[in-house]
């Protein structure tokens, strides 16, 4: 993401200077990895393995999972390892790397949520139609839209930045190497940087989030429409795991890019992207099978079949 001045590492100041507030950080975003990690890979391979889950939801969450696991991976590891040996430098070839994958990752995700919208839409709105609309060529193609999409959005300004030079300071107010604090001590002008920033930030926000609302809007209408209690139920449980991820994903960025003040802001963010690399992920493979009939019964197949081969 930039170019080489007179730095050529930098230093993460991380979440905390607190010796014991940094153990308890360094336990409670483990912790948060390992479940996250755990989760997202069992929904992985329960969707390869199980027959049921063949369908193209839960290959849309099959990715998802992935992106998920990626996203953290990019972030949370490089952090533990800063805490527990009290180094906190990065290199500026390893800072670069990990900006574009966290922003591709984040980038690819939300083009994602809009099609797993999509697929909803279609499930509920179209179900005689489902399984033409929704085939696995569509599928694929979808995903590679998906993918294509975040990285074409995320070139330009990460392109810019190769430019940027860093004279004074290498010391970056995160504790992985983002965007907007990186800027913030560069000694380039930033300004054209900044705004190809903000313009990639809101065409994926709202070009996603325009999927999402009238997918939803549609939904909602047919819903409505469905004659039994009982139907307009299953139908919205059928949405409300993707909706709570929706809610979780779209309202972080909301928090980053509409904060209070610039000196509260280095904070909200640090925050922010706690809850966006570390806790969303571990919550998401529980939002969709706590909620998810399938996954639970496919879940429980697999124990099954597992303990019947121990016995023999």
């Amino acid at each position: 993401m930039m170019r080489k001045h007179t730095v050529t590492t930098f230093i993460l100041l991380g979440l905390t200077d607190d010796p014991q507030l940094k153990i308890v950080t360094f336990i409670f975003l483990f912790l948060t990895y390992m479940l996250s990690v755990t989760g997202n890979l069992t929904i992985i391979s329960l969707t390869f393995v199980d027959s049921h889950l063949k369908t193209a939801m839960y290959f849309f969450l099959q990715n998802f999972s992935f992106l998920e696991t990626s996203f953290t991976s990019a972030c949370i590891p490089k952090y533990l390892y800063n805490i527990s040996t009290d180094d906190k430098t990065i290199t500026y070839d390893n800072c670069a790397i990990q900006i574009f994958f966290t922003d591709l990752f984040a980038a690819t995700e939300f083009f994602l949520l809009a099609t797993m919208s999509y697929d909803r839409y279609v499930a509920i709105c179209k179900p005689l139609h489902y399984v033409t609309i929704m085939n696995n060529t569509v599928c694929r193609r979808l995903i590679l839209c998906c993918w294509t999409a975040g990285l074409l959005i995320i070139i330009p300004p990460l392109s810019q930045g190769l430019n940027l030079e860093f004279c004074d300071s290498n010391v970056i107010d995160h504790f992985f190497c983002d965007a907007v604090p990186l800027l913030k001590i560069s000694c380039s002008e930033t300004w054209l940087i900044e705004q190809m920033v903000i313009v990639s930030a809101a065409l994926i926000f709202i070009m996603t989030l325009v999927c999402v609302v009238l997918s939803y809007i549609y939904i909602i209408k047919t819903i409505l429409q469905f004659p039994s209690a009982q139907q307009r139920k299953k139908a919205f449980s059928t949405c409300s795991s993707h909706m709570i991820v929706i809610s979780i994903s779209y309202g972080s960025c909301i928090f980053i890019y509409v904060n209070p003040s610039s000196k509260e802001s280095a904070a909200i963010n640090k925050g922010v992207a706690v809850l966006t690399t570390s806790i969303a992920p571990m919550l998401n493979p529980f939002i969709d099978t706590l909620r998810n009939k399938q996954v639970k019964q496919a879940f429980d197949d697999v124990i099954k079949r597992s303990a019947l081969s121990l016995k023999k």
